[in-house]
This record gives C-alpha cells, sequence and structure tokens, in this order.
C-alpha cells in the first residue's frame, strides 16, 4: 500500500505535470493507493478558500477522486501530521512533495520524495 499526501493525491487525480515520473511509477506499481481522511478535508478546504481551483465542482471532484484512488515537531501542519500516522500506522509507503517530511526518522525507508 502507499500513501499520498494531499498535494501529490491533487497532482496524481488532476493529471499535473508536478507528479514526478517516479512518483507515477510508484503509484501504478503499488498493489493498494489510499490517502488519509485528513486530506478529503484538506482539498475541500483548500477549494472553499481559493487556494486551489479544481477542475470540477468540489462533490464531483471527490466523486471522479474516489473512483480514481479506489481506497480499500518537525512540522506545524496537522494535516501532514496525521497523513504521516496514517502510513506509519498502516505500514505503508508515503509518496509526498513535502521536504519537510524527511525530518521524520520514523518514515526511514518508507518515504519517496
Amino acid at each position: 500500500m502507499i500513501v499520498l499526501d494531499t498535494h501529490v493525491w491533487l497532482w496524481w487525480i488532476n493529471q499535473n505535470p508536478k507528479l514526478k515520473t517516479t512518483w507515477l511509477e510508484h503509484i501504478e506499481l503499488a498493489d493498494q493507493v489510499g490517502v488519509s481522511a485528513i486530506s478529503l478535508f484538506e482539498v475541500s478546504w483548500l477549494d472553499r478558500h481559493n487556494r486551489i481551483q479544481l477542475p470540477d465542482p468540489r462533490n464531483e471532484w471527490f466523486d471522479k477522486a474516489s473512483q480514481a484512488v479506489d481506497l480499500q515537531e518537525h512540522h506545524s501542519d496537522p494535516q501532514d501530521r496525521i497523513i504521516i500516522a496514517t502510513a506509519l500506522i498502516h505500514n505503508a509507503l508515503l509518496l509526498s512533495a513535502d521536504g519537510k517530511f524527511k525530518l521524520y526518522t520514523e518514515l526511514e525507508d518508507k518515504l519517496i520524495q
């Protein structure tokens, strides 16, 4: 299983060129791809506050994202801390664009950047 952080998930679903080829390969090779529940909150919050532009209305975007994903103190961002915890609890790889994630020794051998 691989857990995607919120931005990687957005880039993957929206086919954004910011998604590195090596990240896409990890996603495609994973037996399961998941996101933390907090990522749904984060996308909604970012959209509501005009910090991101979704290509479709939020509810439609989540429907498409759910189908595509097929879900079966270095960092002050609580959403990212929950994403890290999700990967650790599930003993999953974590794919993230966030440079601060590498500061967590718990993610050694689990972090893909």
